[in-house]
C-alpha cells in the first residue's frame, strides 16, 4: 500500500482525578488493531475417550461425566485442545518483550505514514478503552489533531517558548519544534500519573509496533491555556505529555542499561 502523505497532530489528555467514575468513555472504532500479537495457538481436534484427566481449560469444559462410559454406545468423544500451551505461552511473552525494545525514542520523523489515518486513530482509542485506571475512573483524555491543526500546536508552542528562551539559545529550540512539526503527530495524555504513564507506553508501543517512529515531549503546563483555548478542552483536563509520531526518516539512537545488579532484587527464590 503506497504510505499517506498528511500532516496531524495527537493530543491525549484526561480529567483530573476524583473519587467517583462520573463519566464513562466511550469510542467507536472504524475496525480493531487485530495486527499486534498473536496471542492464543491454533486449536487442533483429537480423538478421545472420556478417560481424559480433568482439565481447567475453558475448551474442556463441556467434557462428560465419567457414567457415559458405562453407556452401551461407548461412542469416542471429539476435544479441541490446545498444541503445546507452554511454548505458546512463551512465545507469546516473547512476543510483548521484543515489542517493548522496539519502542524506542525516534526524533528524525516525517509525514509519511506507513498505515491509513484511520487505523492510527483506532490503535489509539482502543489504548484508551484497554488500559486501566485507579479505581475503574477512566481518567484519560485524547485529542487527535490532523493535519494544519498539528502544525498549529507547534507554532502555538513556538509562540509561548519565544519569550522565555535566551536568544543565543532561540535557534536550538525553534529547530526542534520544527522537527516535531515536520511529523504527523503528537500524543498527550493526562490522569492520575500511573494511568497517564501506562496510556502513553502503550500507544507508543502499539504505534511503533506498526512500524512508526515516535518520542515524548512535555512543553505542560506552558501551553495548556493556549492549547485549552484553541481546541475548547475542558477546564478538567489536565495536559500531561506529547506523544510526537510519524513516519520514520532515521533510526533511534543508542540506549545504554544499568546494570541488573543495581536495579534490581528477589527474594524467596
Amino acid at each position: 500500500m503506497r504510505p499517506q502523505s498528511l500532516t496531524s497532530t495527537l493530543l491525549s489528555a484526561s480529567r483530573l482525578y476524583t473519587t467517583t467514575a462520573s463519566s464513562t468513555c466511550r469510542a467507536t472504532l472504524a475496525f480493531p488493531p487485530s495486527h499486534l500479537l498473536k496471542t492464543c495457538a491454533p486449536l487442533t481436534t483429537t480423538t478421545t475417550t472420556t478417560t481424559r484427566p480433568f482439565s481447567a481449560s475453558p475448551a474442556r469444559s463441556k467434557l462428560v461425566s465419567p457414567q457415559a462410559e458405562t453407556t452401551a454406545s461407548k461412542q469416542q468423544i471429539r476435544i479441541p485442545t490446545p498444541s503445546t500451551p507452554v511454548a505458546a505461552m512463551a512465545a507469546n511473552s516473547a512476543t510483548l518483550i521484543e515489542a517493548f525494545k522496539a519502542r524506542r525514542s525516534f526524533y528524525q520523523l516525517n509525514k509519511e505514514l506507513p498505515i491509513p489515518k484511520d487505523k492510527v486513530t483506532s490503535i489509539v482509542q482502543e489504548n484508551l478503552i484497554q488500559v486501566p485506571s485507579s479505581f475503574n475512573s477512566q481518567s484519560n483524555r485524547v485529542l487527535v489533531l490532523y493535519g494544519a491543526e498539528h502544525d498549529k500546536l507547534w507554532d502555538i508552542t513556538s509562540e509561548v517558548l519565544k519569550p522565555l528562551v535566551p536568544a543565543e539559545s532561540w535557534d536550538a529550540t525553534a529547530g526542534r519544534n520544527a522537527g516535531f512539526k515536520a511529523a504527523p503527530a503528537p500524543c498527550s495524555s493526562s490522569s492520575t500519573p500511573p494511568s497517564t504513564a501506562m496510556l502513553q507506553f502503550a500507544t507508543w508501543t502499539t504505534l511503533e509496533a506498526e512500524g512508526l517512529g515516535a518520542n515524548l515531549q512535555h512543553y505542560n503546563p506552558l501551553i495548556d491555556e493556549r492549547v485549552a483555548a484553541e481546541w475548547g478542552i475542558p477546564a478538567h483536563w489536565q495536559l500531561t505529555a506529547q506523544l510526537v509520531f510519524g513516519g520514520k526518516a532515521g533510526e533511534a539512537g543508542p540506549k545504554d542499561h544499568l546494570p541488573l545488579t543495581e536495579t534490581f532484587k528477589v527474594a524467596g527464590a
